[in-house]
């Protein structure tokens, strides 16, 4: 496996590989192969071949791809093949939203902490997870065996709170404050910034459309390319 060459972006695409293959079961479908699962879920069969090739030889010849065998190859790719155990630091409208959004997903990451610093909300329960004193973190991490932390707090506390999290050993986590954070290359961090999303958006919303309905350049003009001379 060429584990180096492997990038984030691929890993997206694994998932969403998944989700069709998840798809194509429910429907009963045994067999499929890159060309059906680009038509059926307007991906790009080329892409697939390649990201798949990174881990393996899943095709098999006249036949194609085994639904069943591939979602479960790609699960185990993917570290699906064990559940996940979260906790969520910031019992806020974050916080809770993603607590009560997991109580109810049928995912293999369940909540099974949230911790805050407010008196008043520790000791109350969400779904199936209390809320934790900030101070009990490490305490808590290990007897939940919690190995994944999401990062749900106002931007001035989350460096220090995912110095926090580094040092009791979690490796992955989700951060949804406003703010790009440092730590070392040991730890992943996914950053999930909707303003930025929703500005990219508004962004697109006020741009001059063409006569094609295609969006026009800044300068009024199509893009050419120049011939080499």
């Amino acid at each position: 496996m060429k584990v180096e060459k492997i990038s984030e972006l691929t890993t997206n695409r694994l998932s969403i590989y998944l989700r069709c293959l998840k798809e194509l079961s429910a429907s009963g479908i045994a067999t499929t192969s890159s060309d059906d699962l680009a038509k059926r879920f307007h991906l790009n069969s080329a892409q697939i071949r390649k990201d798949l090739a990174y881990f393996g030889e899943f095709g098999v010849r006249g036949v194609g791809y085994y639904v069943e065998t591939l979602r479960e190859q790609l699960t185990n790719i993917l570290g699906l093949n064990k559940d996940h155990r979260i906790c969520i630091i910031g019992s806020g409208r974050m916080g809770t939203a993603l607590a009560d959004y997991y109580e109810y997903s049928q995912t293999n990451f369940s909540v099974v902490a949230l911790f805050d610093t407010d008196k008043s909300k520790i000791g109350q329960k969400l779904g199936n997870a209390i809320i934790y004193d900030i101070n009990k973190f490490a305490e808590i991490v290990e007897k939940e065996g919690i190995d994944v932390a999401v990062i749900a707090v106002p931007a001035q506390f989350a460096q220090g709170i995912l110095d926090l999290v580094a040092s009791v050993g979690i490796k992955a986590v989700m951060n949804f404050a406003p703010i790009p954070l440092k730590t070392d290359e040991n730890i992943k961090i996914r950053t999930v910034d909707l303003t930025i999303s929703l500005e990219s958006l508004s962004y697109f919303l006020a741009q001059p459309l063409g006569e094609n309905g295609k969006i026009m350049k800044p300068n009024g003009k199509k893009s050419r390319l120049k011939k080499k001379k």
